[in-house]
């Protein structure tokens, strides 16, 4: 990703996407990315070439015909209205085309190939005379090189033209000296005079080249369509049309078209079309491909729904409260893109190198047939000439540069299929080496869901007490705010209105009831305030939190005029969570508002030996940062809202989603229902990706560490290093592709 020209981003900012044919290698993603970079009026630029796409965020007057014109210029073809699947599926049928021809076109020149191989030499006799001609093999070769071959010819033209170098140019200058070589071959010994049987005459050199790059070509293609499918999976679960009721009929409407409170039908086995409220019916759901929970969950009238869940046995009628693009499907496949615009900070150490890869073969083919040339074997060019053309032919920038991105773009789709969104590559580098995890208590391992447990009332009513309370927390979205509001709801008070209330964030709030000064908090922030705390009210405080209860007194005209105690139960996989940290290697901390009795109680059933508690957002902020100067690789989990300084500034910040649209924006990986267990799996999920792109790296390197020297050397005929070059780039995307099913094997084995 490259971002530019800061001082173009404003609110008039517009993102732009569209597909690019034509790219050979990541050095042509990176060339795309530095030339529309460079436009006034863009301000940020990614091009992804596993997907075959291109992101641009721009201002002004940019348009994407005026994109699109700067991409063709360079030699690609820009696609506006075609989705990247179905680019990458024309490009995999045009390639098929050209590896068929180029297949029927070279295999009668590997009659040729034939006469030089000891055992094969009695099968050729039986061969028509005028497979050897000279002439056919000419124009077979011809063919091959300068028809089928044309795009890379193009695709060379436009690299240098800009200055830059990419694999189409080493592909060029490798085949076509081949070729050259063949004419040399042929010329100098004659052999257009006749037949050639029996006599070596190198047309099928560039041709096998050139048919074997088409192949690895053509098997890269649809790996990354794979890869791509892998992606975006996630995309499959989004419906077209929805049954919706209007004017008392039932009609088939696009999902764009449904509105806010329309009633939709879901019929059994379909896929819920919209976010909402059942209105009527009952039915098991499958959330899994949104959730990564496998079981089924049964759901009834006033339950919520989310678009892409599969509806069971049951007939459903839902309320829509969102539909289109503004359902939580739709933030979470923009999310997922988001995630693979952005680069590791591997890739880009990879990226940079691959840079650098062409220009440094190209110099050392031409020392290669200088070192052959004038030291090695003095005046014998040919030999020279075929060294340096197999140094040529090895070289593969692609493998290295697919080593990369092709596993990121498989982990992000199968992450978000366990609800899991890493919004961007590097958050998946860092998760996996963090070594210490600080977990929030209330909303992460707890279900975030407090009900009043206590109400102890000193010189009030109860009623009057929870009167008080509900006032003070009628606008605070705070979880223990909830409870009081439900528990006034439920014994049905009448409550007054407060005015002039003040939030503390991690404290409590104040403010003004019925022309009294009055306050609702922690011990903390009622003693921050200046009011004294009775011996009544702290004794009843302590019983209910040595019982694990969270506690806050209510205070009136100065005087405490009680307790209110809350009980939250442990999420059901908070110990399973706990015992795979503790196996993967990683320490957990607890950070909380809470006072220390409820947390401690919390952490020791979930074996959890560090606890910091009564802490506000500022030192939970203060506790990562230390952890960070102490040499710790810091994951913090938490709710997104009151941890959002301490999740910005960890390693890795992994936001408690609840299936709401707010808590996506927090965090670098956001679980999207809360799972415990999907902290687990991430991390160990992340590790895989990680090993995954290693691997690959060794491939690539390896590859090119060992074939090169060996082509340069003369130990490889440059049909045996053109070939080798294709299969290297196979190597990588079948290992990333791996990757998917490991993935899918280690998150069964977290469940």
């Amino acid at each position: 990703m490259i971002m530019v020209n800061p001082e173009e981003r404003s609110v008039h900012s517009r993102e732009l996407d569209f597909t690019i044919q034509g790219m050979s290698c990541a050095a042509c993603a990176a060339r795309i990315e530095k030339t529309l970079g460079r436009m006034d009026g863009v301000s940020e630029v990614a091009v992804s070439f596993p997907l075959r796409t291109a992101w641009v965020q721009v201002s002004g007057g940019v348009t994407k015909e005026l994109l699109a014109e700067k991409v063709e210029q360079l030699g690609f073809s820009a696609k506006l209205n075609e989705s990247a699947s179905e680019g990458l599926h024309r490009e995999r049928g045009w390639l098929l085309i050209r590896l068929v021809a180029a297949i029927l076109l070279t295999l009668p020149l590997m009659a040729g190939m034939a006469t030089h191989m000891p055992g094969l030499q009695p099968a050729t006799e039986l061969l028509p005379e005028v497979l050897f001609l000279p002439w056919l093999q000419l124009a077979l070769a011809t063919m091959i090189q300068f028809v089928i071959g044309m795009p890379f010819y193009f695709g060379a033209y436009y690299a240098v033209r800009q200055r830059s170098a990419n694999m189409d140019v080493l592909v060029v200058i490798g085949t076509t000296a081949a070729y050259l070589y063949s004419h040399y071959v042929v010329f100098r010994d004659g052999l257009f005079e006749g037949g050639a049987h029996g006599s070596p005459l190198y047309f099928e050199t560039s041709a096998v080249v050139m048919t074997a790059i088409l192949l690895g070509k053509y098997i890269e293609t649809s790996a990354s369509l794979k890869a791509q499918k892998e992606s975006l999976g996630i995309h499959e679960l989004r419906v077209q049309s929805a049954l919706v009721e209007r004017g008392g009929a039932i009609t088939s409407v696009r999902t764009e078209y449904v509105r806010k409170g329309d009633v939709v039908h879901v019929g059994e086995g379909e896929f819920v079309p919209v976010d909402g409220t059942i209105q009527q019916g009952e039915s098991t759901l499958d959330e899994s491909l949104l959730t990564g929970e496998s079981a089924a969950v049964a759901k009834g009238q006033g339950d919520g729904v989310w678009a892409g869940t599969r509806n069971g046995a049951g007939k459903l009628t839902v309320i829509t409260g969102a539909a289109g693009h503004d359902t939580l499907l739709s933030r979470i496949q923009e999310l997922v893109h988001q995630g693979q615009r952005a680069k590791s900070s591997l890739q880009s150490q990879v990226d940079a190198v691959a840079g650098w890869f062409v220009p440094a073969m190209l110099i050392t083919a031409l020392l290669t047939l200088g070192v052959w040339g004038f030291v090695v074997d003095p005046g014998n060019w040919s030999k020279a000439a075929l060294c340096a053309i197999a140094v040529l032919l090895a070289a593969c920038p692609c493998a290295l540069g697919l080593a990369a991105p092709i596993s990121l773009v498989i982990a992000s789709g199968r992450l978000a299929k366990r609800g899991i969104v890493a919004k961007e590559a590097g958050a998946v580098e860092r998760l996996a080496s963090i070594r210490t995890l600080v977990l929030d208590k209330t909303g992460t391992l707890t279900e975030g869901k407090p009900k009043v447990s206590f109400i102890g009332p000193l010189g009030l009513g109860r009623s009057s007490l929870l009167r008080l309370a509900v006032a003070l927390e009628s606008e605070s979205a705070h979880p223990l705010a909830d409870a009081i509001r439900e528990e006034a709801e439920r014994i049905g008070l009448v409550t007054p209105d407060a005015e002039r209330i003040v939030y503390a964030a991690g404290g409590g709030a104040q403010g003004w009831v019925r022309g009294d000064h009055a306050v609702i908090g922690n011990a903390r922030y009622v003693r921050s305030l200046g009011l004294e705390i009775p011996r009544d009210a702290r004794r009843q405080a302590a019983e209910r939190e040595a019982q694990g209860e969270t506690v806050v007194y209510v205070m009136e005209r100065e005087a405490c005029a009680g307790v209110i105690g809350f009980r939250d139960r442990m999420k059901g996989d908070a110990v399973q969570m706990a015992r795979e940290l503790r196996r993967l290697g990683v320490q957990p901390i607890v950070a909380t508002g809470d006072h220390a009795a409820p947390a401690n109680t919390v952490a020791k059933a979930l074996g959890i030996k560090e606890v910091h508690a009564s802490m506000l957002p500022e030192n939970k902020l203060e506790l990562v940062e230390k952890l960070k100067r102490s040499g710790k690789r810091v994951a913090m989990a938490g709710d997104g809202w009151n941890d959002a300084p301490a999740l910005a500034a960890a390693d890795v910040g992994i936001a408690m989603g609840n299936g709401t649209y707010g808590a996506l924006s927090a965090g670098h990986i956001t679980l999207i229902f809360s799972r415990l267990q999907a902290i687990t799996e991430a991390i160990r999920l992340s590790r895989l990706t990680i090993r995954n792109i290693r691997q690959n790296l060794m491939f690539a390197l390896c590859y090119n560490a060992v074939i090169i020297p060996f082509a340069a050397i003369g130990y490889l005929q440059p049909w045996m290093a053109g070939t080798a070059m294709a299969l290297s780039s196979v190597s990588v995307v079948a290992n990333a592709l791996r990757l998917g099913a490991r993935m899918e094997r280690a998150a069964e084995r977290s469940r």
